[in-house]
């Protein structure tokens, strides 16, 4: 603890005693404004380090509209840039995937799924063979 005060015989600031205040300034705001349903910083953490409300933690409709890339994979190589710059119409690149193999899924990036192409109306799609368990996905995430 410190004086942070210019003032010579100034108390010392008691830290635990300031967020004490926060907190039940902050408990007397919520229930005040809580019948309102419009507080955007509903369900944060306050500033005495407690968790939000369960179902805040669960509302995932928050983040239903927030856009994606949704990619198909159908395959990968590695080839020089000298390669590149000699490429022109007609020119084949071999990837590492087989012919029947199953293409990888990404969302931005990272592997949810794999499934076989399929043709409808005239318009490629895929058909979801193996859908990636969340679990794996976590294991995936934290080996990047």
């Amino acid at each position: 603890m410190t004086n942070e005060s210019n003032e010579p015989n100034a108390a010392p600031v008691d830290e635990q005693a300031l967020a004490d205040e926060w907190a039940q300034a902050l408990q007397e705001q919520s229930s005040t404004s809580g019948s309102r349903g419009d507080d955007p910083f509903a369900g944060a953490p306050s500033f005495d380090g407690t968790p939000p409300a369960p179902a805040a933690q669960n509302d995932i409709s928050m983040v239903l509209d927030i856009p994606v890339t949704l990619s198909v994979e159908l395959g990968r190589t590695k080839v020089p840039i000298k390669y590149i710059l000699q490429l022109a119409q007609g020119s084949i690149v071999e990837l590492d995937a087989l012919a029947g193999e199953p293409m990888d899924v990404l969302v931005n990036g990272y592997l949810i799924a794999q499934g076989e192409v399929v043709v409808v109306n005239e318009k490629f799609g895929i058909r979801l063979t193996d859908i990636v368990t969340p679990s794996e996905r976590l294991r995936r995430l934290s080996k990047h």
